[in-house]
């Protein structure tokens, strides 16, 4: 029963900018999207690891900027001259004529051009001559790995979205024994959380102490 009303609490995915947690490791890339519509050639490469919060702020930005959104496998450049464009995971390839007429595109009156990826642009596969020296030129706003700000804030609204209030020593416990992402953040969150069910347990140090112990016993297991 108690599972149950806990996933009738759980809220909607939000991708406003007040849901954002901010820290020093996304500073430089928040501060990027902010000086809209002042990108030089309009166009901006949001780069970040997985989990990062790329979607999050892109998606963010779309709605500010009145940008449509551009599916990466068939980009209807025909819809794009005179407005703001979204294009995200361009790291796993584009068609290389769209991409260059986008960015083309995005310096002209109305325009603009956001993509997203993991990596850089000047890694982004690209057979034009004409298309790798753009992307070997375009401004990056890098999404570093998170930091402590981040992870603690992370934690927090992935336990808030199950209704779980932790004691406060939980997180500074959490922050120096668990993998530096958010997608490990999420999946702690998570484990603490089937735990705590299956056992009748509140969440705790000691739970949290069980649950990363075991994963160091699991990698001793592979790595003897």
């Amino acid at each position: 029963m108690t599972r149950q009303l806990r996933l009738k609490l759980r809220r909607p995915v939000s991708y406003a900018r007040s849901d954002f947690v901010t820290g020093p490791s996304n500073a430089h890339a928040l501060a990027a999207l902010d000086a809209w519509p002042g990108w030089h050639t309009g166009c901006l490469a949001l780069v970040g690891p997985e989990g990062s919060g790329k979607t999050h702020l892109a998606r963010d930005w779309a709605a500010r900027a009145d940008a449509i959104t551009l599916d990466r496998l068939a980009p209807a450049v025909a819809h794009a001259p005179g407005r703001p464009v979204l294009l995200e995971d361009v790291d796993l390839g584009v068609d290389d004529e769209a991409l260059f007429h986008l960015i083309n595109m995005a310096g002209h009156e109305g325009g603009g051009l956001l993509l997203t990826a993991k990596t850089a642009p000047v890694a982004w596969p690209a057979a034009l001559p004409d298309l790798r020296s753009r992307l070997n030129a375009m401004p990056v706003a890098l999404i570093e790995e998170p930091d402590d700000v981040v992870l603690e804030g992370v934690l927090r609204k992935f336990f808030k979205a199950r209704s779980i209030r932790p004691p406060k020593e939980v997180f500074p416990y959490l922050l120096r024994r668990m993998e530096r992402s958010i997608p490990a953040a999420r999946e702690i969150v998570k484990r603490l959380d089937d735990a705590a069910d299956d056992e009748q347990r509140p969440i705790s140090r000691a739970l949290a102490r069980q649950i990363l112990e075991g994963d160091t016993e699991n990698l001793d297991l592979f790595q003897g």
